[in-house]
Order: C-alpha cells, then structure tokens, then sequence
C-alpha cells in the first residue's frame, strides 16, 4: 500500500544522514591513524618496520573499506516483536560510546532480514528495505510479517511495492550488482554455509549462483576473518572479462583484498588467453597429461648410451654408461625434484671426473682439501659445465612445454598418440606472442612441481639483490650528504623510499605472484567448466579443501568439463562434499526460458530448468536472413536498448568477421571480449566469453553452427539463450534447429 505518512520518508533520511555522519568520522580517524603510521617512516629495527608495516597495512585495508560502502550503506530495518528495531547495512556501524547504529549484514543478528517469513518471523514484525540514490533515501518497501504486532502508526507508514522485483527490473550497467539488500532465503542458506568441506552450489541459469558465492566470500572474511585474512580467498572465473564484470561486488561489501583469477593465470606470469581447438584443449586437460609430463621430465634425464668424451686444454675425460647410470639412480633415489635432484646427478659425474683428471695428473690420491679445489677447478670448465647441462639440464616449465609442444618425437616419447601429436604440435614461440592457452596453465603447475626450484638461479638472484641494497644505501649516504639532510633522514630510510620493493604488497597481490600458496578459502564460479588438470591445480591452491563450487552441470561447454560433481570431487574430497541447490530463476524471463527448456532437451534427458518469477510479456524472435553478415546490423540497431546492454552472440568461426560487419554499421559497437564489450551498448561475443554474463538483451546469430562447433553444443546454444534478463532474438541464414520451432516468427 502507498504511503499515507509523508513524514515517514523523511524520518529514515534523517536517520541515513546520521550514519553517514558517523562514517565520514571513521574516515578521516582512519587516515590520520595511517598517516602518523607512515611517518614513522622505515626506522629503527626489523621488527619496528615490519609492525609498522603490519599497522600501515591494517589502516589502509580498514579505509579502503569505509570507502568501498558509500553506496547504499544501509539498506534495511528490522522491526522486532519486543519494541527493538535494528538497521541493516554493508558494515557495522557504532557510535563513540560503543552502541549499534548500524548492524553487518553478516552478523547472526541480521538474519532474520533474509529469512523470517510471515509462516516463521522470527521474533520480526516489519522488515523494512531502504531504496537510496547516493546518501538519499527514495523509497521504502515493507514486508509486513506479523500484523497484529504493529502498532496504528506502524499501519499507517506501510508500502508494499516488492524489493526484488524492482531490482530484477532495472536495466544492466556492464557490472554486476551486489544483492545484499535482496537476498533471499535459499540463497542466505547457502552464503552462511560452515567453512569447512567443499560446499557445492548447484543452480541453473539466472538462479544467482555467481552473486551468492561473492556473498558467501564476504560473510565468510566477516565471520572467520582472523583466519582467512592471513591466507587470503581466491575467486576463480571462466574469462577475464567476467572477472571485470564482477570486481565491484565484494569491494561494494567491504572486502577489498580477495584475488579474482582465471585457470589461465595461475600459473605466475602467464595469462593463458590463445584460443585453441577444443579438442587440443580435451588432450590438455584430460588427467593422464599428469603422466605425459612426468615422462617428459624423465626423458631429459636421459642416460646416452655411447660414452661421452670431454675434452679439456691438457686431458681427455670420459664418462661411460656404468657411470651415468649410477649417478641417475642416485639423482632419482634421492626422490627429489628435477632441477633439486639435478645436484646430486652432477655431483656423483663431478666426482667421477675429479678422480680421473687426479690420475691424468699423475698426482694420484688426493686429500680432501685438494681433491675439493680441483673438482670446483672441473666444474668450472666451459665443456664440462655444456656435457652436465646437456645429461641434466636445468629446466622451468615453460622450456620443458615448449620442447614438448615443437616436438612430435619428444611428444610421442611421453606417450601421446600420433593424431595428439598433430594436433598439438606448434612452432616455437615468437617474441611477444601470446602462445599460452588456458589448458596451459594446469599443465606448467604440474611441470613446475616436478620440476622444483632452479637452486643456483635462486641464490644468484638473492645475491644481486643484496648488491643492489648495498649499492643503493652508499648512494643515498652520498646524496643525504651533498644535500645536507644526513642529520634530518638516516640513508636507510632514504633509500628504502627508492626501492620498488619497499611499496607493501597486500595478501592477494603476494598470492599472486607465489606459485604455492595456500589459500584459506577457494571459490570457483563456473566449476563445471574445468578440467580434470586443472582441479589438480586448484586443489594445490586450498590444502584444507575449504572452498565453495559454484556452476550447473547442463551448461558444461568445455570438451574436458564436468559430467557429474562427483567425478570431479570424489578423488579430493571423496564424503566430505555437499551440495547445495539453487532452483529459482531470478534473471531469466519465463518466455525466453520456455525455449531455452526445449534446448535443455537436447543436453540430457530429464534435465529441468529453473522456475522464472517473472514474465515481461515479450516473446523471443527469430528472423532469417540472407547473409548474417549484412543482414545483422539493421536487426540489432532496432533492438539497441537505451542505457542498456545488447549481446550479439556468434560462433567462434564467425566472431572475427561478424564483429567487423557489427563496428562498422553500428555505432559504438565492440567486438571481442574485455573491458570494452561490458561498457558498450552493443558488443559481439562468443558463447565462451558471455559465460557467467547477463544483458538485458541478447542476439543469438547462427544457433546451427553453435550447436556443431563444440563437442558441447547443445549446453553452449543453453547458454547463449540465457544471457537476456528482457528480450531474446535469434538470427540465421540456415534452417533453425528443431528446438527453436518456438520462436516467433520476425517477418523482416
């Protein structure tokens, strides 16, 4: 009902207006605390400057939260039985002396606003949602949950217009929103799921799964914040323009340090973005490359089978089968990695040689001192060094894929078949190319922990780093003297100011750039996109298995995804795995979703999609066309939505030219993914990159070709109709499969 008490309004803006008041205190509190922090400055001892770091760290990552909240900090209250009444917000909020002003949407206490219903209030009367623009109040929506407990002038201040269906109603902005002002029962459930175990959130198209698991990563920092907070939670996405789609959220929350990844950036320095055929990318990611590295690990510790002679300036040395043998089984025994075990490899050689090059000397037995001169003598030999590094070579992971990849002979040592090898034989890379795929990453991850570390390259580097420190100070000295400022800052302070690496790294950005480290918490949105390779990396990332697995088996698109959470978990996890289910469609209307039903169809038997709780009264089109490629501009310019989103998306054969055709009749169209393709009002995308993505209207050019290009098909044609939260068309120049026949008919 409408409201019949105009003061109302105004009494919840004066009550915003305090909050704000009270958060803009904290603001300049905090930055003042920060501050006096970063004066201090890089003095005194080690443990001073890494507390003060620590304190520095603590202060900007609280600031950065009382900024990441300005928009829509309270956004509910409870009206509770006994006279209390809470407001509901972002944060938690309380005055100098200590009494709530504001409640966190995560604590226990809030609850209620998620799930008391009018069959079980839980205590609650009134649950009142806060609609605001920048720090105003525009509106206020009731849900009356206990009507003999409101009092007349309660009565009088009721509106009843639906919150969710406001939101689900707006139009899209190329981000995605939070929902912590709209969440509902079944997705609070699932956001307030125990730590422990791996939670398994399984839901179809629309039903919110990707928004409740950023939830779940913020109430899990609120809840269990001194024990994630020092491992950090990494979010794992299908493509890098998703992970833009998304970024805003948790900071919208109050969490800033979390890590936002793909598969193919795991691995630290490589973004895996190359497009591959899929079936290249099924051999990648099927299990048994675990094997075909381990074999070509293996085949650079080859024994040579002929004697291999080294020739010095005064003697010849030479070293036999016998010897290699010993030494390799030495160098496996010792049940190190490759690049570890490389050390005793070539100490048994080294010594082998030290003792012949002795008796060529004439100088017979040695004492250990001498004996110890002249092997380092040896070792420092240029043909000596080349014959050790071609028996055992140093390798990264990058060198042992590449050697792989541009070898057929070295690809069908490790096992693969001839027609694998044809289709993943490459030519080496060129300078600056982006030769890395997805399906990459997984596989450096598992050659570097066979691989291990490169020891000597290791202490080379820490070596040119304690130069560079040491060059830096004498240099800062002489700059503090000629300047005259010795007696005002110390050299060390000044120095450290220089240095790129005195900048403090946040948890998420160390996570980054360390391959083995061990999250607190793993989240990974559409799970069932990924291979069985690269669980393998994941499960590296999280030793405690505590992580949350978001997707829905009937949108698999990937070759070497998931057919069932079991096959995927149980050799991890096996009876320590739950899942949870999403059945309510609240992005989808029901008209798109009555044909996106009849393709579900086509991905499995007995497979339902979800409920849609809304209609928009506009039923999905196809229109059919000579050629796409002229024929598609003027069809999406009359579909072009005002200050919305439109998605064109094509089969990946045909992404190239369609986006062409696309920029070039419509204004402000962009084609391809990244940054651009969620700003625009217009973008061209293929099934892969729109995963995980909404617009409110989509084109769907070519479903024919769609539903042939991938051994997936039907699940990529499911998903590409389910991207649209208004309206759906469909575009072809072949006849359209049968599962569209319900398509209304577009004469032009």
């Amino acid at each position: 009902m409408p409201y019949s008490s105009a003061g109302e309004l105004a009494r919840e803006q004066k009550y915003v207006a305090t909050l704000y008041e009270r958060l803009d205190v904290l603001r300049v509190r905090t930055r003042g605390h920060l501050d006096e922090v970063l004066a201090q400055g890089a003095t005194g001892t080690h443990q001073n400057r890494s507390e003060r770091d620590s304190f520095a760290d603590m202060y900007a990552q609280r600031l950065a939260r009382l900024w990441a909240v300005e928009h829509g900090l309270c956004f509910g209250r409870l009206d509770n039985a006994d006279g209390g009444r809470l407001y509901i917000g972002r944060i938690g909020l309380a005055d100098d002396d200590q009494e709530r002003m504001l409640i966190d949407w995560r604590a226990p206490v809030a609850q209620p606003f998620y799930r008391a219903t009018p069959a079980a209030p839980m205590g609650v009367t009134r649950r009142r949602h806060l609609q605001t623009r920048g720090r105003t109040v525009t509106n206020v929506d009731d849900d009356l949950l206990d009507l003999d407990g409101l009092t007349d002038a309660d009565r009088a201040s009721l509106n009843g217009e639906a919150a969710l269906l406001a939101a689900l109603g707006e139009k899209r902005t190329g981000r995605m929103r939070d929902i912590v002002a709209t969440i509902q029962s079944e997705q609070d459930a699932i956001i307030r799921g125990d730590l422990n175990g791996v939670l398994v959130v399984q839901g179809g198209p629309g039903t919110g799964k990707t928004v409740v698991a950023l939830h779940r990563a913020a109430y899990l920092l609120y809840t269990y914040r001194e024990r994630l907070e020092r491992r950090g939670v990494l979010i794992l996405g299908p493509n890098l323009t998703f992970l833009r789609y998304i970024e805003h959220v948790l900071p919208s929350l109050g969490e800033t340090d979390v890590l936002l990844s793909t598969v193919g950036e795991l691995y630290p320095g490589v973004t895996g973005t190359r497009w591959e055929p899929p079936e290249a990318a099924a051999i990648k990611g099927g299990i048994r490359m675990a094997d075909v590295i381990g074999k070509a690990v293996r085949d650079r510790q080859r024994v040579p089978s002929a004697p291999v002679e080294i020739r010095l300036d005064k003697f010849t040395l030479k070293l036999d089968r016998q010897t290699f043998e010993a030494a390799r089984s030495r160098a496996v025994r010792s049940r190190r990695p490759h690049n570890e075990a490389r050390a005793v490899f070539v100490r048994h050689l080294l010594n082998t040689l030290t003792r012949q090059a002795a008796r060529q000397l004439g100088r017979g037995m040695l004492a250990d001192d001498d004996f110890a001169d002249l092997r380092e003598d040896l070792r420092t030999e240029t043909p000596v060094r080349t014959a050790l590094n071609r028996l055992w070579p140093y390798l990264t992971p990058q060198q042992l894929l590449i050697g792989l990849y541009t070898s057929k002979e070295r690809m069908a040592d490790a096992g693969l078949a001839p027609a694998e090898c044809d289709l993943l034989l490459r030519e080496p890379p060129r300078p600056g190319e982006n030769w890395w795929s997805e399906a990459d990453a997984p596989l450096l991850d598992e050659a570097a922990e066979l691989l291990g570390e490169i020891d000597e390259g290791v202490l080379r580097a820490a070596r040119r780093a304690e130069e560079e420190r040491e060059e830096q100070l004498a240099y800062a000295r002489e700059v503090l003297e000629l300047t005259g400022m010795a007696d005002i800052m110390d050299a060390e302070r000044f120095a450290a100011r220089q240095r790129a690496d005195d900048v403090y790294l946040t948890t998420a950005e160390r996570a980054a750039k360390d391959r083995t480290w061990a999250f607190g918490h793993v989240i990974v949105d559409e799970a069932q996109e990924l291979s069985p390779m690269a669980w393998r990396t994941v499960m590296r990332r999280c030793p405690t298995r505590s992580m949350t697995v978001v997707g829905d088996i009937a949108q698999t698109g990937s070759a070497a995804g998931a057919a069932s959470w079991g096959r995927v978990l149980d050799p991890y996890v096996k009876g320590r795995w739950r899942e949870a289910g999403l059945s309510v469609n609240y992005r989808t209307p029901a008209e798109i979703m009555v044909v996106a039903a009849d393709v579900l169809g086509l991905v499995g038997p007995g497979l339902k999609a979800p409920d849609s709780v809304r209609e928009t009264g506009e039923r999905p089109w196809s229109a059919r066309v000579a050629d796409p490629v002229t024929g598609l501009a003027p069809l999406v310019r009359r579909e072009i939505v005002p200050d919305g989103r439109l998605a064109v998306i094509v089969p990946h054969t045909r992404e190239a030219e369609l986006g062409a055709a696309l920029v070039a009749g419509v204004p402000d169209a962009v084609a391809g993914p990244g940054p651009g393709a969620l700003d625009a009002p217009v973008c061209v995308l293929t099934v892969a990159e729109a995963k995980g993505l909404e617009f409110d209207s989509v084109i769907v050019v070519e479903p024919g070709e769609i539903l042939r290009e991938s051994p997936r098909g039907p699940s990529d044609l499911y998903v590409a109709l389910t991207r649209a939260t208004r309206r759906l068309g469909v575009i072809h120049s072949e006849p359209l499969p049968h599962a569209l026949e319900s398509l209304v008919l577009r004469a032009d």
